[in-house]
Parts: structure tokens; C-alpha cells; sequence
């Protein structure tokens, strides 16, 4: 008895990785053809518009091809790798045909092997459709692929499935977990593929959460709400003391020699971010204010917290007093922390402050979020600087981490650069950029003395915020940098 080829051989698909994004670019590949492969195993990071993203495998089984090389960029949707598994079944292989079939009908790299049936339901990307036969005609090769893929199986011959009733995406995604028939497997948990690495890296099983997304998909708001109560016991050890930040410098293309230009390929984070700064500088008129003020106390008070033992191996530095003082004077203004809503003519106030941190990657500008950093007390918020700048620099922010944001610091003192007029983030209303802290002469208490001082410049957006607003925002967040005490008094 003969196994149709077509349940021994899985096609991982290319997710939507970034909700909504329509392509990604292969980075690296993680495993080879004939390495041997596990459930929610790393088989590739992937770039799309918005992040570097590692791609967990759905299946268990040996890796049979690579349909693309690395740097290669593919469509949502497509194809990636083909795992074998059923392997040493004895079923012919996609690569086992007839020579003159394979000369006569080769396979594109990145084209899918099937012809779309009547009866096929959407499911989640990544997992492929549900099928109602197993009939499969190749596709003509297309242009400026990348590794080449095999030729397509031979049919199963008279053992070929029932056509199936169109089927949920539910009932879809089961099916093709189960392995579309034999014996009856045991009901795997539907969810995406980072969801499924994320289970895997909090150590949560996905049998035992409770799912809330449609059709019974797993969130990763479930897989958070399964870990919360398991990590509640017990004491989280505090993390390693940070280095200071410093931004990461992009990689400069290689020269040729006796060449004049190198032409680099707008692509990835850079070209999402030059079409968001473009659409924001001209939709959103844009107002900067600037401030030039002592901070000396804060200052001392980063070195005063540094040795508590409260903050021990937290990040602590001026910007996390910075950071700090921006939260309060949003609170003291809370005008500021608004949306504009240009399909429905409404203007969104915000109860919530997801802070975004400007951070400099090799792929370019990325601005991950603090979610809900209004919320946080000082050692939690340390905390939460400390790992989104650990993760930006490792280049394993997520899409999430970069959605939602609601007004953003960024950090140009770090170049040595005393200011700027930075442009918002499309969606927010303000940002406030920090200049270089420099020791400077200053007029204190009638004499001039060197003390520490700084710039800060708030840029926001003119609909929202008038001038008045504009300027109360920025005068608190230098009040409250010049005489930190105010964090008591104002919080």
C-alpha cells in the first residue's frame, strides 16, 4: 500500500509575521537539507518592514529542500522549506522522478506545487490549505528565483483521499496537524508560529491554555495569561547589570576598489521607515519647542540610585529619569497623549502610555514601546529599558514590540549631539528628543559655576497640540529634570 506523497511532504509557508505585512526577506537558515527537525525548532530569521523575526518549524520530521537562499525576499504566503515527515516510509520522493519528467517539467523555486481546488478554505499563513484532493500539476519555472526546489511527487495512484466538505479554518488547520486521516491523532492546539515559540520559550504547554482568538487560535495574550500565574510563585531573579547605551552603528556597504558609488538596496526596516517618516513630516504639521536646562541634581540622584539596593542590577541612567519625567508631565497635560483619527474626524485621547524608545540597528531605525509604562514604578520601568534596549541590540525585537506606541523618546545626546527637531511616529502626537549632558558654565544661585546641562527639544503635532500644550509639557519635564523632588510631589 502506497502513502499519497502529498501527506509526507509538508510545505512551510511564509507567515505574516507583521500583521499585514506582504513580504520578508530570508536572513539565514538554520538547518540544511537532511538535518532533522522538531516542533517549534528555529529554522530560519526572516526581516520583514518592521523586524528581525526568527521562524519556529510546525512540524517534526527531516528537512528535504530550501526553497530559497538567503537574502532572498519572499511574498506572505509562499513556500520557505519542505520537511519530510514520514521519513524512510519508502514513498517516492519529490526528487525521486524520471529523469525526462524532471528535464521536461521542472519546478519553480518559489511557486506552490498545487492547483488551487474547488472547496479550499483561508487559514492561518504558514500552514497551508486545506486540501480536497491530492492531484498536483507543476508550475511553470518563474524568473529570478532562488534555490532550485525538486520536481513535483507522482500521485498515490488509486489510494487517493475522498474529496472533503469545504472545511472551517479551525477544522482546516486540524486536519493538517493530524496528518488528513489514518489513525486518528490527538487534537493539536491551533496558534501561529511566534506564538508557538513563544510557548516553547516560557515553557508553557499549549495543550493546557485556553484559547480566545477565532476558530479556537491561540494568542500570545493566552500564552502570557497561562504563564502569569506560574511565574506569580516564585521571585524573578534580577537581571545582569546593562552597559550603558550606545546605539549601534549601521553596516557600511563594501567598497570596490576603483569604484566611485556603491548602490545599496532600499529594503526591510529602512524602507518602512523612510515611507512612515515621509508620511508623517507631510501629513502631521509639525511644531518643535526647545529647552535648555541644569540637570545636575538628576544627575547626582542616577548615581544615588545606582548604589540602592532596591535598583541592583537594574538599568539606571539619565534616561531613565528622563523617561520618568516625561510619564509625569504627560499625566500633569494629558492633552499631549492623543491620536488624530483622520477617517473619522475624532481626536483619540489615550488613558494609557505606551512609551516608545528610539533605538539605531544595523537595519536601520526602530522604535519599540514600553507598553503601558504609566503603569510602572521605577524599578519595573528600569527593568523594562533594560530589556527592550538588550533586544533591540540583538536585533530581536518583535513586529508587537513596535506597534501601539503613543509617544516616544529618542536619544540623540548619545552621538553627542546637543539636539534636534525630530519627526513623529505616524499615529503619535509628540516626541521628545535628549541632547548631549554636558559640563558647562552656569549661572547658579547668583554665581557661575560648572554644572550639567542639557537640551531638550519636544516636536508634536500642531492639530493636536497648540502651542500652550506643547509648552506645559516640555516646562514640566524640565522642572521636573532641574529639581527632581518634583517626581515625589507631582507623581
Amino acid at each position: 500500500m502506497t502513502q499519497d506523497t502529498s501527506l509526507r511532504f509538508r510545505e512551510f509557508k511564509m507567515p505574516d509575521v507583521g500583521e499585514g505585512l506582504t513580504e520578508a526577506e530570508i536572513l539565514k537558515w538554520y538547518v540544511q537539507p537532511g538535518d532533522t527537525v522538531t516542533d517549534g525548532q528555529v529554522v530560519c530569521e526572516v526581516e520583514t518592514a518592521k523586524a528581525a523575526v526568527e521562524l519556529p518549524i510546525p512540524y517534526d520530521g527531516i528537512v528535504h529542500a530550501l526553497r530559497f537562499e538567503e537574502g532572498t525576499t519572499v511574498d506572505v504566503g509562499t513556500s520557505i522549506i519542505t520537511i519530510d515527515v514520514a521519513p524512510g516510509g519508502g514513498d517516492a520522493a519529490p526528487d525521486d522522478q524520471p529523469e525526462a519528467q524532471t528535464e521536461a517539467a521542472p519546478v519553480a523555486p518559489a511557486a506552490e506545487e498545487e492547483e488551487a481546488p474547488k472547496g479550499r478554505q483561508p487559514v492561518l499563513v504558514g500552514y497551508g490549505v486545506a486540501e480536497t484532493s491530492s492531484k498536483r500539476r507543476p508550475r511553470k519555472p518563474g524568473a529570478g528565483q532562488g534555490v532550485p526546489a525538486q520536481p513535483a511527487a507522482e500521485g498515490a495512484g488509486s489510494h487517493q483521499p475522498q474529496a472533503a466538505a469545504p472545511q472551517s479554518p479551525a477544522a482546516a488547520i486540524q486536519a493538517e496537524m493530524n496528518g488528513h486521516g489514518g489513525t486518528a491523532a490527538l487534537p493539536r492546539p491551533l496558534a501561529k508560529p511566534p506564538v508557538r515559540k513563544l510557548a516553547k520559550d516560557l515553557g508553557i504547554d499549549l495543550a493546557t491554555v485556553t484559547p480566545t482568538g477565532p476558530d479556537g487560535i491561540i494568542t500570545r495574550e493566552d500564552v502570557h495569561a497561562a504563564a502569569a500565574p506560574a511565574a506569580a510563585p516564585a521571585q524573578a531573579p534580577a537581571p545582569a547589570p546593562a552597559p550603558e547605551p550606545v546605539a549601534a552603528a549601521a553596516v557600511p556597504a563594501p567598497v570596490v576598489a576603483g569604484t566611485r558609488e556603491t548602490r545599496i538596496p532600499i529594503k526591510g526596516v529602512r524602507k518602512a521607515t523612510a515611507a512612515a517618516m515621509v508620511g508623517s513630516a507631510f501629513t502631521a504639521p509639525h511644531v518643535t519647542e526647545f529647552i535648555t536646562l541644569d540637570v545636575t541634581r538628576t544627575m547626582k540622584l542616577v548615581d544615588e540610585l545606582k548604589a540602592d539596593k532596591d535598583m541592583a542590577g537594574l538599568r539606571v541612567n539619565p534616561l531613565l529619569l528622563i523617561a520618568r519625567a516625561l510619564l509625569v508631565a504627560i499625566k500633569r497635560n494629558p492633552g499631549v497623549n492623543a491620536a488624530w483619527d483622520e477617517a473619522g474626524q475624532e481626536i483619540v485621547q489615550k488613558h494609557y502610555v505606551n512609551l516608545g524608545i528610539a533605538a539605531a540597528t544595523p537595519r536601520g531605525l526602530i522604535v519599540p514601546n514600553i507598553k503601558d509604562a504609566h503603569d510602572k514604578t521605577l524599578p519595573e520601568l528600569a527593568q523594562a529599558l533594560g530589556e527592550l534596549v538588550g533586544t533591540a541590540r540583538e536585533g530581536k525585537t518583535t513586529p508587537a514590540a513596535m506597534q501601539g506606541g503613543t509617544v516616544t523618546i529618542t536619544n540623540v545626546g548619545v552621538f553627542g549631539v546637543d539636539t534636534g527637531t525630530p519627526i513623529l511616529n505616524p499615529g503619535e502626537s509628540a516626541i521628545l528628543a535628549v541632547g548631549a549632558i554636558k559640563l558647562q558654565p552656569w549661572v547658579h544661585k547668583g554665581k557661575v559655576k560648572p554644572r550639567q546641562v542639557t537640551t531638550l527639544a519636544l516636536s508634536f503635532d500642531h492639530r493636536l497640540v497648540d502651542g500652550e500644550l506643547g509648552s506645559k509639557v516640555l516646562a514640566d519635564v524640565a522642572a521636573v529634570l532641574e529639581n527632581p523632588k518634583r517626581l515625589i510631589t507631582w507623581a
